[in-house]
């Protein structure tokens, strides 16, 4: 037989056998690891479309970033459990797949194996160096709770082909009485700020009353400085005066004089001179009325 019809022919059952096992097609962001009759590959296949040995077997995995979430309960110093929730993020090294398929089988199968277990392991660890349950409020033990379990998790399973890139502290849960103290001590305190609250603004409505209190004495110690001026420079004149009559007593006469003359100019005014030596005041003003109107 013509040696190159064999090779048809058996091209032809190969690919009737076979069919699409010649093609691979690994999706976006996964790899895919050949096993042939049980031996594990070295090199994975990427994403993208393959022509590859029908004879080979191939476990796919998903190298894209995940998330993994844990409840565990956490004992600190003091005897207690709080539930602690964590989240894992992480990724699969493409290029270590074929070392997990041999080591340990699916990606599934190495977090159940290798992450799972050191999380909490490392959750109890980390919680004995904590004293008290409450503690797991306050933000310097979360934030050191978190960078130690990422630390210790990304040397523990990056040379198993887990890529750990973050750890985050979802929810706390303490013992139901530590909370219920807790929110107690929260109440008092929130009621001591009310009272602090209070208690300022009415030391700054006293200030206020006092700071206008002193400004209306100043005011009216300035009022009464004038008039103590004004008081002072009335009595200087009026010394003064006295002093000048005592002088002159021609003053008084020119004085009066000068009230005669602007009582003259009035005609309902009366004019009345008295004599020392007689009974009756004697009218000399308008005497000439009574001579005129006969």
């Amino acid at each position: 037989m013509n040696p190159r019809l064999i090779g048809v022919f058996v091209a032809v059952i190969a690919v009737l056998m076979f069919g699409g096992r010649f093609i691979l097609t690994v999706p976006a962001g996964h790899v895919a690891v050949a096993t042939l009759f049980g031996e594990v590959r070295p090199t994975p296949k990427l994403e993208g479309f393959h022509v590859v040995n029908p004879l080979l077997s191939w476990v796919q995995y998903d190298a894209r970033q995940k998330t993994h979430k844990e409840v565990a309960a956490v004992p600190t110093q003091d005897q207690l459990q709080t539930k602690v929730d964590v989240s894992v993020q992480y990724r699969l090294v493409g290029t270590m797949a074929p070392q997990i398929l041999k080591d340990t089988g699916t990606m599934d199968q190495a977090i159940n194996v290798h992450l799972v277990p050191k999380l909490r392991s490392l959750l109890r660890e980390q919680g004995k160096s904590i004293p008290r349950a409450e503690d797991f409020f306050r933000e310097e033990t979360q934030e050191n709770l978190q960078t130690s379990l990422e630390s210790e998790l990304k040397v523990y399973l990056e040379p198993k082909g887990i890529e750990v890139q973050a750890v985050l502290i979802r929810d706390i849960n303490l013992p139901p009485f530590i909370a219920k103290a807790i929110e107690a001590k929260k109440e008092r305190e929130q009621e001591v700020e009310k009272q602090k609250a209070e208690l300022e603004r009415f030391r700054t409505e006293q200030q206020q009353k006092i700071a206008a209190a002193e400004a209306e004495r100043q005011a009216a110690e300035e009022e009464a400085k004038k008039r103590r001026i004004l008081a002072d420079a009335r009595a200087y004149e009026i010394e003064q005066i006295n002093k000048a009559v005592a002088r002159n007593p021609a003053y008084i006469q020119l004085q009066s004089l000068e009230a005669l003359k602007s009582m003259s100019k009035d005609p309902a005014s009366k004019i009345y001179f008295m004599d020392s030596s007689s009974s009756k005041p004697l009218p000399l003003m308008h005497l000439g009325d009574d001579i005129r109107g006969r």
